[in-house]
């Protein structure tokens, strides 16, 4: 099929997309969520999150640059190990992806609900969005669509100005509070530095909106098929977007760390519930200009990042169709904007789905970073086949320390995973399994006789998801397990075997069809472009 997708997006753009999908409704949530689970000692949490997800996001950045591909992200599997692989990994990171649009429009609405006017109020009970609450909702999910729909220069254009703002007024939040109402004491009382333990710490990398924040450094790689000179640039923006989003979310945690007051965190951390949490701060304090700055931005900061992933959940289903398990109109793009079109209008539809079943912004978040996370396990080991393989790649990327960099992600994968806690792990697991008969109606339909080489090949996968439920459920109980195995020695099993599905992965990976094809057509697109 043609690529009729545009290469237009330099790099500072695509930076800046990679920034506006992190930099969303996490910032306006993450402290807060993480200080409940794990205290002051909540800037680790960040601080480790930013690590791994690091190692995990070098991975894919490797593959960005050798596959410029539209909805890069849920081909790597389909290229390194074929169709089951390709499937599952495709799935899950479409599931987490594409509900975060109504979940950034759940968030403006959510902080909207502590605007001072009467009708605000009645958006938000403290638990669920009203009906006038969903409607404001779906309001902003149509805004996303139409600012995608026309031209990727136009998205592109927006999404930068809008990263701009975002990085201002979080400067304002730190900057004020800091100046104004830091107490340095937070860190101490209240139940004392590390009030959880080390669990606390690792479960709010995990659940509390730290990989849910950090998912955004896929946005580069999602849109790599409309990228200029793919192969320095993808990776370029992926890494500067993690660390620059990780240094403002620290400084952010330490901001809200030391500017609780004190009649919010008398009864302990886990106990302080706020609607809008920076703007109930900046209100406290007395903070009326701050105030106004984040009532404007719980609209611009969700919304740039629902905007981005409205443009790459698109990439994703086109990326999806390629791999040959959605219907072929998913797969047409429109000749003038290069936009795959009748994909937005299917994300669109499943936005507002979402929009129905789940009414809040936290009864998505931990879902999200676990399906994810599924997603995360197949980077580490297709970038280690493809090196095996390079006399198929055309692209002359190589990243420093991958041999070192690949195993660390993987490892990295299965230990949040982990954090997640029982039986959150076994939840979302199902959910992604729940999507199989998919896959086995579209490869008995197209490709019936590669069936066996291809379950083959992604056996290790679905053995390894299997591996990490009953772990979980045997683990320490400081994650919700039944403590069989005991905190501490419970890393050491993950990552021991972590490491020998690493090596059966990557020994599983073969010259697939698909990645001869998708090489021989990024090549030929990357030419057509220059």
């Amino acid at each position: 099929m043609q690529n009729n997708m545009k290469r237009n997006i330099g790099a500072f753009a695509l930076t800046m997309t990679g920034v506006g999908s992190i930099i969303g409704s996490g910032w306006l949530f993450g402290a807060w969520k993480a200080a409940k689970i794990a205290g002051p000692a909540a800037i680790y949490a960040w601080i480790i999150g930013t690590i791994l997800i690091l190692f995990i996001g070098l991975s894919f950045a490797e593959l960005g640059g050798m596959f410029p591909e539209a909805g890069g992200m849920v081909r790597y599997g389909q290229f390194s190990h074929g169709s089951l692989v390709g499937y599952l990994s495709g799935w899950a990171n479409w599931i987490a992806i594409v509900s975060v649009i109504p979940v950034e429009a759940e968030a403006s609405a959510q902080y909207i609900s502590s605007w001072p006017f009467a009708w605000a109020h009645t958006l938000y009970n403290g638990k669920e969005l009203s009906t006038a609450g969903l409607l404001i909702s779906a309001f902003l999910i149509i805004v996303y669509f139409f600012l995608n729909y026309f031209t990727v220069s136009l998205f592109a254009r927006v999404n930068t100005v809008i990263t701009i703002f975002k990085f201002i007024i979080p400067a304002c939040v730190i900057i004020g509070l800091i100046v104004t109402s830091f107490n340095s004491h937070n860190f101490t009382q209240y139940g004392g530095f590390m009030p959880n333990g080390w669990s606390g710490v690792l479960t709010a990398v995990s659940i509390s909106g730290i990989v849910f924040a950090f998912n955004g450094f896929q946005s580069p790689i999602n849109m790599a098929g409309e990228a200029k000179n793919p192969n320095r640039n993808v990776p370029l923006a992926v890494v500067l977007s993690i660390l620059l989003a990780g240094v403002i979310y620290v400084l952010l945690q330490i901001t809200f760390t030391g500017g609780v007051t004190p009649s919010m965190a008398k009864h302990g951390w886990a106990n302080i519930n706020l609607n809008s949490p920076f703007a109930d701060l900046a209100m406290a304090w007395g903070l009326n200009w701050l105030v106004i700055l984040l009532f404007a931005d719980a609209v611009v900061s969700p919304s740039g990042t629902g905007v981005t992933y409205t443009a790459t959940t698109a990439r994703m289903i086109y990326g999806m169709n390629q791999n040959g398990y959605f219907p072929g109109i998913f797969g047409r793009v429109n000749k003038k904007s290069g936009i795959p079109r009748p994909a937005m209008w299917f994300n669109l539809v499943v936005s507002f789905i979402f929009l129905y079943l789940f009414r809040g912004w936290g009864q998505l978040s931990s879902i999200i970073s676990i399906a994810t996370l599924i997603s995360y396990m197949t980077g580490p080991i297709s970038v280690m086949v493809f090196r095996r393989h390079r006399e198929y790649i055309k692209s002359p990327l190589k990243i420093k320390g991958m041999p070192i960099i690949a195993p660390l992600g993987f490892i990295a994968s299965a230990m949040i995973f982990y954090w997640g806690a029982w039986p959150l792990t076994g939840k979302v697991t199902l959910i992604i399994i729940i999507g199989l008969p998919i896959y086995f109606y579209y490869q008995y339909k197209n490709n019936f006789e590669g069936f066996k080489k291809d379950f083959k090949a992604g056996i290790w996968f679905i053995i390894f998801l299997i591996w990490m439920i009953f772990i979980s459920y045997i683990g320490s109980e400081k994650f919700g397990g039944l403590n069989i195995i005991p905190f501490g020695w419970d890393f050491l099993v993950i990552a021991v075997s972590a490491i020998i599905f690493y090596i059966w992965g990557v020994r599983s990976g073969w010259v697939t069809d698909a990645l001869k094809r998708g090489n021989e057509q990024n090549h030929e697109s990357v030419v057509e472009n220059k």
